[in-house]
């Protein structure tokens, strides 16, 4: 085997170990968070937008930790839960929501995004149904222009959401679909067990204590083809993602500390490793690709070595 394939070999493993511990999560990054929900129309589907967004604003506050100043929910009604809605879902707001954030989130911050609504599918002119005219995908990938340095995690829980995928996808984004085209216009269920993965244990399936992107994405689809299986009715929405790799390393929630000294150090020890690669990443256009890759790599292998030895103490990884 050659040098290159050595390199390469040890790269892959080092990722391998450190997919679901490694996260640009709240220990190196701020997170930020914009909510939006549009039109309901009948009162079960205002009820159902209603309940995602608490849902959405009271887990991003109490488990993931995000600033107020960094938490907006826009809805139909912002007067029905003045305390927890920032203002009406216009397109207006909407983008005022992005310009705020944008202002506040550093190099290397998480930024998650939450539409849900009825939507409609056409390339870059599909819509979610806002009060007042619809922003379409190529609205929101403009206002996503402005994280670049940033990860964002954007999800479509509407109906014929598929196409925002196609439209939205690029680096350091994780785009996130309830349909895979805009051709499955049933309202979907994907967002009732979305938001379920990212509240609860159901979804953390290696059991650190934080649920990754990938989990929750997995975990819905799984439920949803659950329920449709039960309800003895044909599967009429297929969820995609455009980015698995960079889902698996987003994730939010808190890692238990092991009251061990010894396993508490090495943590601490990761975590600081955890947040040099973020910084890393943020530096990435400016170094050479040979530099970065050597610098990632070095890194890397450093996580998963310290990964091994929190697991030999007897901690969780």
């Amino acid at each position: 085997m050659t040098r290159i394939s050595v390199v390469r070999a040890t790269v892959f493993a080092a990722i391998v170990c450190v997919a679901n511990a490694f996260a640009p999560t709240a220990h190196a990054q701020q997170q930020h968070a914009i909510i939006i929900t549009g039109l309901g129309g009948e009162p079960a589907y205002r009820d159902a937008f209603f309940g995602a967004a608490v849902l959405l604003h009271d887990v991003a506050k109490t488990k993931w930790n995000v600033a107020d100043s960094s938490l907006i929910v826009l809805t139909e009604d912002a007067t029905r839960d003045s305390k927890r809605f920032r203002g009406k879902s216009t397109k207006e707001a909407v983008a005022a929501a992005f310009a705020t954030i944008g202002r506040r989130a550093k190099p290397g911050d998480v930024v998650f995004v939450f539409l849900h609504g009825h939507g409609s599918g056409q390339g870059a002119e599909s819509r979610v149904n806002l009060p007042g005219p619809d922003p379409s995908a190529a609205d929101y990938n403009m206002w996503l222009a402005g994280f670049a340095q940033q990860t964002v995690v954007f999800v479509n829980a509407a109906s014929a959401s598929g196409d925002f995928v196609r439209v939205l996808a690029g680096p350091r984004r994780v785009i996130l679909t309830a349909t895979k085209s805009s051709v499955e216009r049933n309202d979907t269920r994907f967002a009732t067990y979305f938001v379920r993965g990212l509240n609860s244990g159901e979804a953390d399936a290696n059991k650190d204590g934080r649920i990754s992107v990938l989990e929750s994405f997995a975990f819905a689809q799984r439920e949803v083809a659950r329920e449709y299986e039960t309800d003895s009715r044909m599967l009429t929405e297929h969820a995609i993602l455009s980015d698995s790799t960079l889902a698996a390393t987003v994730a939010f929630g808190g890692r238990a500390v092991s009251s061990d000294p010894r396993v508490a150090a090495l943590v601490a020890e990761r975590q600081a490793l955890e947040s040099q690669v973020a910084s890393l990443r943020t530096r990435k256009d400016s170094m050479t690709a040979d530099a970065y890759d050597k610098e990632l790599e070095r890194l890397l292998v450093a996580i998963a070595e310290k990964t091994q030895a929190i697991r030999a103490a007897g901690g969780t990884p």
